[in-house]
């Protein structure tokens, strides 16, 4: 009986393979991921505003077919401003202003829709979250009454009319608010209905998760069941992976709880020595 559940699996996902239409034809890939700017739309209201004072941005490029419900968030990196000089330098830069960020960004790697680049997670929703307070997503408005004492000691650094807003956190929580608002709690873990009458083939991959927990090995069935459900994945490199580690606790409290969330930081641990 074994090797009839497994030649039922090969059979199954040979069709997968041949009629799944989750994959845009290559021919768009050129224009498919060329994803626009969207500033944060309550951003102004919450006061989470980049360092020099604009909006917050990201680009979202929506999720398809067997993706539709996955979410995957990648954080961009660029280090902190360690000085009030270094944060003001950001002010006319992509790290510290929207003013200043690409209209439209490619997505690539791990954000691409191309099934030989990124198979994981090709046909997810896909957010890239722009990096522009400088401090990993963590600043808060009582930060910056600190910044303004640091200005008395460091007078040759003053520039008349300057100001500086230290408020990634807030900027974090409008972040999530706003992508919830477009279907990020939807991400959910489906039962045999959904599969059943949702979503293309899912007769087929609903046969798969039946078959392989009777007939192969526990591993790959966990690897299979996986297959059937859905997650959440927030990511990010450098000071987008520090965000991660700082972050990765209240992404899970926001989404429901039988959703599969995982975190990945990439380079995002910053050793506190001097730079000489």
């Amino acid at each position: 009986m074994a090797v009839v559940g497994f030649t039922i699996i090969v059979v199954i996902f040979t069709l997968l393979f041949y009629a799944d239409t989750d994959q845009p034809s290559s021919s768009i890939f050129s224009t498919y991921d060329v994803v626009d700017l969207t500033l944060l739309h309550n951003a102004k209201d919450r006061g989470a505003f980049c360092l020099d004072g604009s909006l917050p941005g990201y680009h979202f490029q929506k999720g398809f077919g067997s993706g539709s419900n996955n979410w995957l968030l990648h954080i961009e990196g660029g280090g902190w401003c360690r000085s009030v000089a270094s944060c003001l330098s950001r002010k006319t830069k992509p790290s510290g202003s929207s003013n200043f960020m690409e209209q439209q960004v490619r997505f690539a790697g791990i954000l691409s829709s191309d099934t030989s680049q990124n198979p994981d997670f090709f046909n997810w929703n896909k957010v890239k979250i722009r990096y522009c307070d400088g401090a990993s997503f963590a600043g808060h408005p009582d930060s910056e009454l600190k910044a303004s004492l640091i200005y008395l000691g460091f007078e040759s650094l003053f520039i008349n009319g300057t100001e500086l807003f230290f408020r990634g956190q807030l900027i974090w929580e409008a972040f999530m608010d706003e992508l919830l608002s477009l279907g990020m709690s939807n991400a959910k873990q489906f039962g045999w209905q959904d599969l059943l009458f949702e979503h293309k083939n899912s007769w087929m991959k609903l046969l798969v998760c039946f078959v392989i927990i009777d007939h192969v090995e526990v591993e790959l069935a966990v690897y299979f069941i996986n297959y059937c459900g859905l997650e959440a994945l927030l990511s990010g490199c450098s000071a987008g992976g520090l965000a991660t580690f700082i972050h990765c606790d209240d992404f899970r409290d926001r989404l429901p709880k039988h959703v599969t969330v995982k975190c990945l930081a990439d380079a995002g641990f910053f050793l506190d020595e001097y730079v000489f």
